[in-house]
């Protein structure tokens, strides 16, 4: 279990480092802009052949559909929650930076934490870790951490603050790891493909709403090559697995 929660922080650890470069590192939008459509095409890549991809494999289309809309409403709703409690004003008044902050660290926590006990549960059974999941979740992590933490800073966040949420981010991904390969061990195909789908529901409309947008919006024309980059270096590692 131990293990497994250790494997779960690393695979989130690129969280921190994002947040890291973000909050410290004085970083242009259009670099922001190229590092969201990079990770996007990372999480694209992620969503098709580790997330969805499985989720059908080991629950059917009804189960994935499910968990699928299940991931997405939590992602709206707590995107939603948000806004009603000032941020989506902030986001008008600063150029929506705290608003995508807020949301990309929101989508961190909402796909992070299945993620991390999907992590877990390819320990089940002696097994070892799956590197290309692991690989993947870090590799897509990362740009999303960035970009989240320069709209928090640019909107005026202490660095105190981006660093301690992004670093709760992680810890809570670490816990998720371990309770997935501790409470799934046996449990249903159904139950872990809509595990996975509830991941990849959340980052469809984290993508759709807020990362390819601020992505287009900063970094230009360039984007879609980085997207397409990200993309092919995320199958790659699938593959590898």
């Amino acid at each position: 279990m131990l293990e497994a929660a250790g494997w779960g922080a690393l695979g989130a650890s690129s969280l921190l480092i994002g947040a890291l470069i973000g909050a410290l590192t004085p970083i242009t939008k259009r670099t922001v802009g190229l590092v969201l459509g990079f990770g996007a095409g990372a999480l694209i890549s992620a969503v098709s052949f580790e997330l969805t991809e499985d989720a059908l494999r080991l629950g059917g289309a009804d189960a994935t559909a499910a968990g699928l809309a299940l991931g997405a409403f939590a992602f709206y709703g707590g995107d939603r929650a948000l806004e009603r409690r000032g941020a989506g004003e902030r986001q008008m008044m600063r150029d929506k930076s705290e608003g995508s902050g807020t949301s990309l660290l929101l989508g961190a926590l909402l796909d992070g934490i299945p993620e991390a006990a999907v992590i877990g549960t390819t320990l089940i059974g002696g097994a070892e870790v799956g590197i290309a999941v692991l690989s993947a979740v870090f590799l897509s992590n990362l740009p999303e951490a960035i970009g989240g933490s320069s709209g928090m800073r640019a909107a005026g966040a202490s660095t105190r603050h981006i660093l301690l949420a992004w670093t709760a981010v992680v810890l809570t991904c670490a816990v998720a790891s371990a309770l997935g390969y501790a409470l799934l061990d046996g449990a249903s195909g159904n139950a872990i493909a809509m595990l996975q789908a509830f991941a990849a529901g959340g980052v469809l409309v984290l993508l759709a709403d807020s990362m390819i947008p601020d992505a287009n919006r900063q970094g230009g024309p360039s984007t879609g090559l980085l997207t397409v980059l990200g993309f092919a270096l995320a199958a790659l590692l699938s593959a590898a697995g």
